[in-house]
């Protein structure tokens, strides 16, 4: 079957062959090798994929390389290996979302701005609200750093630490 699935990849143009055949091959041996412990059905559904797989491929890529034509997709759930693909396909229909999502944020604010009454007084500063998160989580950082340190003060002026204690422990109180 390695003869005919290499005979198969000549359908691919040459600078793909060139970059992927080597790298297709092996991982088509591979899973070949996997497959060669299962059953006759699921071997035979194995090499109906792999050889439709391998032709639509062909075909879609000597489209690209022949015509220069966009990735025509014959299945749209499939990943196809290029040297410039570099996102997925949902990239710039994703972009274009936001793009959308942005403008209408932007009109919004314009309608928002020219709906207000024109004031000729000065506006003041905002001045942010106090946080009273910040103290407490640095008051509790000092609060458990010192209670860290005379712990430790503690067990190296007695210098009894689990290990000395486990040590003094002679053999026929265990």
């Amino acid at each position: 079957m390695l003869n005919a699935y290499q005979l198969l990849l000549r359908l691919y143009p040459a600078a793909y062959r060139a970059e992927f055949g080597e790298e297709m091959i092996a991982l088509f041996e591979d899973v070949r090798a996997d497959v060669d412990h299962t059953t006759v059905a699921a071997r035979a559904v194995f090499y109906v994929r792999e050889i439709a797989g391998l032709v639509s491929g062909a075909l879609r890529e000597n489209l690209h390389f022949r015509f220069n034509a966009p990735d025509v997709s014959f299945f749209p759930r499939r990943f196809t290996m290029r040297n410039g693909f570099r996102f997925p396909k949902a990239t710039p229909i994703l972009m274009a979302i936001i793009l959308a999502g942005v403008i209408l944020a932007i009109r919004r604010g314009e309608v928002i701005a020219t709906s207000l009454p024109p004031f000729s007084q000065p506006v003041t500063p905002i001045h942010p609200p106090h946080s009273y998160l910040l103290p407490g989580v640095f008051e509790g950082f000092i609060f458990f750093y010192a209670a860290g340190l005379i712990g430790w003060a503690i067990v190296f002026a007695l210098r009894r630490s689990g290990v000395h204690r486990l040590t003094d422990v002679s053999s026929g109180s265990k």
